[in-house]
């Protein structure tokens, strides 16, 4: 579907309004006062025009999120940590781990990308090889597709929860002494083992842990496919 034109700009100076620079302005936006302060007359102003001018582009601010969420993936789709060649749980670790880097570059990120249905060529190119990936490896073409959906869920969801420990503002992780006197008050002995990684600030190794998982149960129901 192409895009509307742009309005015809005053000679010698630029459009004020168009849909890849609204985008950018609404993910600066997002990145310095996150997603509740997002409005569509916040994003008007900050573009210099009225807010009736954004619906030229988008119908609902669900559209304008749908946009953001396509923005972000830009290039996630490039081979898998620059080992294309490599097995294909490798492969498919490293797309999780570039959609999990995409997010973690903005603010809210998960919150924005959770629920949104792009159709454009960064989410398309992402989702065709990561089941390309699956397909090469052996699997049918219903187990491709499935495997492709618990890694992005499992990867957003990840992201969703890291993004939301961190306080508004300073990007300090919570505190986790809460945790901690919530569990000495009433006497949890497997949670009190548990606390020095419950209350790990560093949310990478937890990634990786259930990346793993992931990985070894798809490897273990694998089944293959001869095309």
């Amino acid at each position: 579907m192409s895009e509307p034109s742009s309005p015809r700009p005053a000679r010698g100076r630029p459009p004020r309004l168009d849909q890849a620079r609204t985008v950018e302005t609404a993910l600066t936006l997002l990145n310095d006062s996150g997603l509740d302060a997002l409005t569509m007359r916040r994003l008007a102003e900050a573009m210099g025009v009225q807010a009736g001018a954004l619906y030229r582009y988008f119908a609902t601010k669900g559209d304008l999120l749908t946009a953001m969420a396509e923005r972000m993936v830009v290039g996630v789709c490039a081979p898998a940590d620059g080992v294309g060649g490599a097995d294909w749980s490798d492969r498919l670790a490293g797309l999780a781990r570039a959609l999990r880097r995409a997010l973690l570059a903005h603010r809210d990120s998960a919150r924005v990308f959770a629920g949104t249905h792009s159709t454009g060529p960064n989410t398309l190119g992402f989702a065709d090889a990561g089941i390309g990936v699956l397909r090469d490896a052996g699997f049918t073409d219903a187990d491709a597709a499935r495997a492709l959906m618990a890694m992005v869920h499992f990867t957003v969801g990840h992201t969703l929860e890291e993004q939301a420990a961190l306080r508004p503002g300073d990007g300090s992780p919570a505190d986790p002494d809460v945790l901690r006197e919530a569990v000495a008050s009433d006497g949890y002995p497997h949670l009190t083992a548990a606390l020095p990684t419950l209350t790990e600030p560093d949310y990478e190794p937890h990634f990786e842990f259930g990346l793993a998982l992931l990985v070894a149960g798809l490897r273990a129901l694998r089944r293959p496919h001869h095309r």
